[in-house]
C-alpha cells in the first residue's frame, strides 16, 4: 500500500495526517492535487493562486508538475504564485536565492506568465521593507487570496521563516533566522558564517488565510519536529503547532518523517496490534526503559499499566515473554563479528563457516570506517579474516583551505631539502593562495586545490587502515564519479558508479559486506553510497553464486545509532579496544577538532563515536544484559 492509514486518527494527533510509503509517491500525489486545482480553475475561467515553498522538500513536487506540463499538457497560464520567503539580503541571481531555486526547479520549465510570479525581494533597502511587506499582503488579497499553500517544516518548527517566537497572527515581515536554521543552510552557502542572518517571510497569519494548506515532510531527520507539531501542545516555541488551529490543513509525510508519531512508534498505546516478533521486541524494550527495570524484572502489572495487556493475553505470561526477549537480545552480542569458528551458530548473528571470511568494508567518506566500526574493523583483522576497505569518495570538500596551503608549503620545503627544483610548485602555491584569498562562498575550488584536499584525506585513510592492520593492497580508493565534482551538490548516480562497485566486489568475492546505514548523514552521501552498494550486490546476485551467500551488514555511529530493538549484532569493546579505535580515528587529522561540516553535533567525531558506543552498551546493561565498556551495533540487510 502506498498510502498508509488514510483515515486513521488517534487521540494523540491534533490535525489530519496522511502518510505515504516514500517521498516520491507523496510528491506525485501532492502535484496531482495542485494540477486538479489548476484545471478546475481553468474550467471556471478563474486564476489559481498558489503559495509556494522552497528547499529540498518540494523539489519532487515541482518535478512532477513540470512532467505534467510537458507530457500531459498541464498549462500554468491561469496560475498566480506567491513564494513564502527569501533570504535578506539576497541578489536574485545568487545561486542560493529562492528566485534561482524556483526558476531552476519550476518556472523556467512551464508556461507561467512571469508577471504572475511573486517572490520576496531580497535587494531592497531595509527602510523600504515594511511598506514592501504590506504591499505583498495587498497583492495576495487583490487576487482573491491563496487557494493552496505548500509548506515544508524546519527543524526548529518554523514554517516559512516564522521562527520560534512568531505570533499566530503575524504578517509578511523581516525576521531574524534561528541559529539552527542557519546551520541547516550552511552547506548551501559554504559555511554558516556566509548564511544571511535575516529573511523576508509570509507570516503565520498570512498562511492561515489560504483555503487549503499542505505541509510536507520527508526523512527521519524531520520525525522529532513532526511529532511536536502534530501531537504537541500549541506553543510559540514550535510555530508549526499553530496549524492545529486551522480547519484547512493536512500534513503529508513519508514513513520516516511519521516514524515518531505515536501510532507508528508505540502503536500499542493507540489500538490493538498484530504482535509479530519485531514488534514484541520493540515493545518489551520500550516497557523496560519506561519503568526503568531490567527486562527479567518486568511484571504483568507493568504490562497492564502501559497499554500492553493485549500482548500478555495473546502471547503468554510476562515471565515467558521476558525470558524470550532477554534471550534474543543476548544472542545479538558477539565478540566474533566474522562468526565464531567451530561454534553452534544457530543463535549467533553471523555464520561460523567459513572460519576465515573475505570481508569488504565500504566507507562513504575516508573516515567513516574507523569512526563507525573501528573496533569491529580491528577485531576482524585480528581474528584472521581477509579484510578489505573501500573508500567510496575522496571527501575532498571537507578539508579546510588553510590545510591545503600548509601541505603545499611542506611539499615545497621538502623539494628544496633534497635539492629539487621547486619553482613550479611555488607558482602553483601562489595561484592557490590568491584563489583562496578571493574565494566566494561555495565557489568551486580549482582542480589543484581539489586534488590536494583529496590527497590529504587519502593519506589519512591509508594511515587509519594500516593502523587497523591492513596491507596496502587491501586498501581501495574508488573515487566514485557522482561525488567528484568539487561541489557540495553532487551529480546523479549513474551505472558507472554501480559498475565500479561491482568490479571491486567481483574481485574480492566477499562473504561479508559492511556499508554505512547512517542515513541521517546531513550531506546525503551515506544513503547514496549505500544504494550504490545495494544495486551492485543485487545485480551480482542475479549471476554470481558467491553473491547469493554474501551478507550485507549496516553500521552507524558518525551521526546517530540504531535503536536497541533494531540491533541484530552488537560487538562489545574492551577499554583497550576503545583506545585502539580512538587512535585509528586520530589518523584523520583534517577532521579532528572542528571539521568543515560538523552537522548539529559540536563534539569531535572520536568523542561522538565513543559516547554513542558507550550509550549502546549502557542500554544493554539497563535491560539486564552484561555490562560492557562499549558496543558497536549492526543491522543485517534483508535481500
Amino acid at each position: 500500500m502506498a498510502r498508509l492509514n488514510l483515515l486513521e486518527e488517534t487521540r494523540f494527533e491534533k490535525l489530519p495526517v496522511t502518510v505515504y510509503s516514500d517521498e516520491y509517491i507523496a510528491s506525485v500525489k501532492v502535484a496531482q492535487r495542485i494540477a486538479e486545482l489548476i484545471r478546475y480553475k481553468q474550467g471556471r475561467n478563474e486564476k489559481a493562486v498558489l503559495g509556494l515553498a522552497t528547499g529540498a522538500t518540494p523539489v519532487k513536487v515541482y518535478a512532477e508538475l513540470v512532467r505534467l506540463h510537458r507530457e500531459e499538457g498541464l498549462s500554468f497560464r491561469n496560475v498566480i504564485t506567491f513564494n513564502l520567503d527569501e533570504y535578506y539580503p539576497m541578489q536574485p541571481t545568487a545561486v542560493q536565492s529562492y528566485v534561482t531555486f524556483m526558476n531552476e526547479n519550476l518556472f523556467d520549465h512551464i508556461d507561467i506568465n512571469k508577471n504572475n510570479v511573486h517572490i520576496p525581494d531580497g535587494t531592497l533597502p531595509q527602510e523600504r521593507i515594511h511598506d514592501y511587506c504590506l504591499e505583498y499582503e495587498r497583492k495576495i488579497e487583490a487576487v482573491g487570496g491563496l487557494d493552496l499553500q505548500l509548506l515544508g517544516i524546519g527543524r526548529t518548527g518554523h514554517i516559512g521563516f516564522n521562527e520560534p517566537g512568531s505570533a499566530p497572527n503575524s504578517g509578511t515581515r523581516l525576521v531574524t533566522l534561528d541559529d539552527l536554521t542557519r546551520r541547516d543552510a550552511s552547506r548551501d552557502f559554504g559555511g554558516k558564517e556566509n548564511v544571511p542572518r535575516k529573511a523576508i517571510t509570509m507570516g503565520i497569519g498570512t498562511i492561515f488565510k489560504a483555503r487549503e494548506i499542505i505541509l510536507m515532510a520527508w526523512s527521519g531527520k524531520k520525525a522529532p519536529i513532526i511529532k511536536k507539531a502534530v501531537e504537541g501542545e500549541m506553543s510559540s516555541d514550535v510555530p508549526a503547532t499553530y496549524l492545529q488551529l486551522s480547519d484547512n490543513v493536512e500534513f503529508v509525510l513519508d514513513q520516516d518523517a511519521a516514524s515518531e508519531l505515536t501510532r507508528f512508534d508505540t502503536p500499542w498505546l493507540v489500538k490493538d496490534c498484530v504482535w509479530d516478533d519485531s514488534l514484541i521486541k520493540k515493545a518489551v524494550i520500550w516497557l523496560s526503559q519506561t519503568v526503568k527495570k531490567p527486562i527479567l524484572k518486568l511484571t504483568e502489572e507493568d504490562y497492564n499499566n502501559h497499554g500492553m495487556a493485549q500482548l500478555i493475553t495473546e502471547k503468554g505470561t510476562a515471565y515467558e515473554i521476558n525470558i524470550d526477549i532477554f534471550n534474543k537480545l543476548q544472542s545479538t552480542i558477539t565478540g566474533w563479528p566474522g562468526g565464531k569458528p567451530n561454534a553452534d551458530d544457530r543463535r549467533r548473528p553471523e555464520r561460523a563457516e567459513p572460519a576465515r571470511k573475505r570481508v569488504v568494508i565500504f566507507s562513504p567518506h575516508p573516515d567513516d570506517d574507523v569512526i563507525s566500526m573501528g573496533g569491529t574493523f580491528i577485531r576482524l583483522v585480528d581474528q584472521g579474516h581477509d579484510v578489505h576497505v573501500a573508500y567510496q569518495t575522496s571527501g575532498n570538500t571537507a578539508v579546510w583551505d588553510d590545510d591545503v596551503l600548509r601541505y603545499m608549503e611542506f611539499a615545497i620545503d621538502f623539494n628544496k631539502s633534497i635539492g629539487q627544483e621547486s619553482d613550479h610548485l611555488e607558482n602553483i602555491y601562489e595561484d592557490m593562495r590568491s584563489f583562496i584569498e578571493n574565494k566566494q562562498p561555495n565557489q568551486l575550488d580549482s582542480q589543484e586545490i581539489r586534488d590536494v584536499k583529496g590527497f590529504i584525506r587519502k593519506s589519512e585513510a591509508i594511515a587509519g587502515a594500516r593502523y587497523a592492520g591492513l596491507e596496502d593492497d587491501h586498501i581501495h580508493f574508488m573515487a566514485l564519479p557522482f561525488y567528484e565534482t568539487g561541489k557540495t551538490v553532487k551529480k546523479p548516480v549513474t551505472d558507472v558508479d554501480v559498475e565500479l562497485t561491482m568490479e571491486l566486489l567481483q574481485k574480492v568475492k566477499p562473504h561479508q559486506v559492511f556499508a554505512a546505514g547512517d542515513f541521517a548523514d546531513p550531506h546525503g552521501t551515506h544513503i547514496v553510497c549505500f544504494n550504490i552498494v545495494l544495486a551492485a550486490l543485487n545485480r551480482l546476485r542475479e549471476t554470481e553464486e558467491w553473491a547469493q551467500d554474501c551478507w550485507l551488514w549496516m553500521y552507524r555511529g558518525a551521526w546517530h545509532e540504531f535503536a536497541t530493538h533494531e540491533i541484530e549484532m552488537a560487538v562489545p569493546l574492551s577499554p583497550q579496544e576503545v583506545e585502539r579505535k580512538r587512535n585509528a580515528i586520530f589518523k584523520h587529522q583534517s577532521q579532528k577538532d572542528y571539521p568543515v561540516f560538523p552537522g548539529d553535533d559540536a563534539r569531535e567525531f572520536w568523542v561522538r563515536a565513543e559516547e554513542r558506543n558507550r550509550e549502546t552498551a549502557k542500554n544493554y546493561d539497563d535491560l539486564g544484559l552484561a555490562n560492557y565498556e562499549a558496543m558497536e551495533a549492526f543491522v543485517r540487510w534483508k535481500f
